[in-house]
């Protein structure tokens, strides 16, 4: 996996660019994965969980 990167602009204020990079996080769904990989799930459980969440 690759780091997310973003630059700051000149004069940028620290808030703007945290919200930045968020949206660039939620963008490329790497916040996500992370929580998904946070503990092992088995096939079992996955295909569980996406059978509920289709009906």
């Amino acid at each position: 996996m690759e780091a997310t990167e973003i630059r700051m602009k000149k004069g940028e204020p620290i808030d703007r660019a945290l919200r930045r990079l968020k949206k660039k996080l939620d963008k490329e769904g790497t916040l996500k994965e992370l929580r998904n990989r946070r503990h092992f799930e088995k096939p079992s459980e996955k295909k569980r969980r996406t059978a509920r969440r289709r009906g």
